[in-house]
Order: structure tokens, then C-alpha cells, then sequence
């Protein structure tokens, strides 16, 4: 086991402190020792020591004998089912721009259906260039609000915008397809 990649606590020869409380792994409270004297008692159990916070009620370390490679084993498990649980939000991105003709309209916001259907949020992102720029609200709104007519008439109605964002020349919403 490389401790050295591991963030974890001090084991074993790794605990600087001269004095430690230690506790058995049986749970019994055994007091303030050595930290020579709790290693011998670790190696009579053949287990480790190992610092459990660096300061304790009597401003001491505690340590713990247990088997570190059994801690390990069972963080790693824990890990790796909280990871299965994880749910991972996929967000994918359309680029219109006001002046779209209307086939390339229904192209882009029947793949952005298709995405919302299949459970991804969808980013809707209005790029805005140079004389554009003087009318992005009432340009940007007037497609906004076609794009959301466009998703009622596709049965999408229980859609909302869950963020928006205006940056530069860019008008971007996220859609999320609530169920």
C-alpha cells in the first residue's frame, strides 16, 4: 500500500508525536502512552496504529489500533458505491442565431427535443453579432419565447429554464425537461 498517495492520517512509525492517547480495537480507552509503547502494544495485537485526530481532549493525539489495510478496504468500497449512486447530468448545447431561416429553426429544435426526451438538459445559446447587438432583448426574447411556444406544441409543457446567462454577445438558457 503506498500511504504516500492515500490521504490519510500517520500510521504505524509515520506518528511524530512522542506521547498519544490510544484507544484499543476493541474500543477501550487505554490513556496517554508513548508512541513506543502503543507501537509494541499495535505489533502484540498485529495490527496498526493509526492517528485518528491530532488533538485530542487532553491536547494529545489519538490513535487507534486496528488493521489499516481493513479501513482501507472499506473506504474504497464506500467510495465506490457512493460513485455507483452518483447521477451524471449531461448537458448539451445549441447555437442559434436571430436571423436563422426557419427549416434550419425546426432542424436544430427537433434535435433539441430529442435530447430533452431522451433526459439531457439542453443549452440554448442566441450568438448576437455587430448590429445585432442594438436589439439582443427584443430579438433575444422574441426567440426565446418562439423557442418555448415551439416546445408546447411538442408536448414539452412541463419545461422550464433553470438558469440563464448573458454574456457579450451570447444569450444562453438551460432548459430541463421536468418529470
Amino acid at each position: 500500500m503506498n500511504e504516500k498517495n492515500e490521504k490519510s492520517l500517520p500510521i504505524n512509525e509515520h506518528i511524530r508525536a512522542p506521547r498519544v492517547q490510544v484507544i484499543t480495537a476493541e474500543g477501550e480507552n487505554v490513556g496517554v502512552i508513548s508512541r513506543d509503547q502503543a507501537l509494541r502494544m499495535a505489533q502484540a495485537a498485529n495490527l496498526d496504529l493509526v492517528m485518528v485526530t491530532e488533538r485530542g481532549g487532553e491536547g494529545v493525539p489519538i490513535a487507534k489500533i486496528v488493521d489499516y489495510g481493513k479501513i482501507l478496504y472499506e473506504k474504497k468500497k464506500k467510495q465506490a458505491e457512493a460513485k455507483k449512486h452518483q447521477k451524471v447530468i449531461q448537458i448539451k448545447e445549441i447555437k442559434l442565431r436571430p436571423k436563422i431561416g426557419e427549416h434550419d429553426y425546426q432542424t436544430k429544435i427537433k434535435q433539441g427535443i430529442q435530447f430533452l426526451t431522451e433526459g439531457k438538459h439542453l443549452k440554448i445559446t442566441l450568438m448576437f453579432r455587430g448590429r445585432e447587438m442594438a436589439t439582443i432583448k427584443e430579438r433575444g426574447q422574441e426567440m426565446f419565447d418562439k423557442i418555448e411556444q415551439t416546445f408546447a406544441e411538442n408536448n414539452l409543457a412541463n419545461m422550464q429554464f433553470e438558469k440563464e446567462s448573458k454574456a457579450g454577445m451570447n444569450w444562453s438558457r438551460i432548459y430541463i425537461l421536468k418529470k
